[in-house]
């Protein structure tokens, strides 16, 4: 199992300083997902935490932030996973489910190996 959370203004602050940075932490569907709502930064934190959590659950120690997608399916999120990621899930025979959440000002996410 893994756990992460993030105060949002630190990832809002953090894309401000560095724009190309969303580009390299999230897939262009991630991006888009979070476009489409009304606090962008909200939903990218909220897939940050899952990118974070996954990697905590698999003992990643050398992987893209890329390499765990956050995927909308109209109900609970899923996760797509490539790279060093999908090596590490298929060493352990492991699938991996996410849940996300946030507030105004925090997101988390958990992340479950089974």
């Amino acid at each position: 199992m893994g756990i992460d959370m993030l105060e949002i203004e630190r990832l809002e602050r953090a894309l401000r300083r560095r724009p190309r940075l969303a580009e390299r932490l999230f897939t262009e569907a991630e991006r888009a997902y979070a476009t489409g709502r009304a606090r962008r930064a909200q939903h990218l934190a909220a897939r940050f935490c899952a990118k974070e959590a996954v990697a905590k659950a698999l003992a990643l120690e050398a992987w893209s932030h890329r390499d765990v997608e956050v995927v909308a399916t109209g109900t609970a999120p899923a996760v797509r996973l490539g790279g060093a990621a999908a090596a590490r899930a298929a060493e352990l025979g492991a699938e991996v489910v996410v849940s996300l959440t946030h507030t105004r000002t925090t997101a988390a996410a958990v992340a479950i190996l089974r």
